[in-house]
């Protein structure tokens, strides 16, 4: 592996991929912890926090170029906030389920299977695991 395309390359990208990166860990965490308690809801801030990083830096990525500058992952990354949004009051006013929903679908979609994308030829992470 090699850090410099990503450390290298344009800033939003290494803070993006940075914050991703976290965001997986700590979400596969909040899947195997005990829900409600202080905890969960603690992390859960630091999760919703790091995603909120992860689609605002994406909205500065412009490496795919589809309509003008920008690329469905900018709309991925609106998506993600809106969503965002959603979950957490779902969570604030008892909603569990739509939650539980919203946040498993952000983990799923937005974070593993947006991230797998990042592994195509030509893309910084496939020249990070490449070299």
């Amino acid at each position: 592996m090699n850090f410099q395309p990503l450390f290298g390359s344009y800033h939003p990208i290494a803070i993006h991929a940075s914050a991703a990166t976290l965001a997986i860990g700590l979400g596969g965490a909040q899947f195997v912890l005990p829900k409600g308690t202080s905890l969960h809801r603690c992390l859960g801030y630091v999760w919703v926090t790091l995603m909120a990083s992860v689609a605002i830096t994406g909205l500065f990525i412009h490496e795919i170029h589809m309509i003008g500058a920008f690329s469905p992952i900018h709309l991925l990354s609106l998506l993600v906030l809106v969503t965002l949004v959603w979950a957490v009051r779902a969570a604030k006013n008892g909603l569990v389920s739509r939650h539980r929903t919203a946040m498993m679908m952000l983990y799923i979609f937005g974070l593993l299977l947006a991230g797998a994308f990042t592994f195509s030829p030509g893309r910084v992470i496939h020249a990070v695991f490449t070299g």
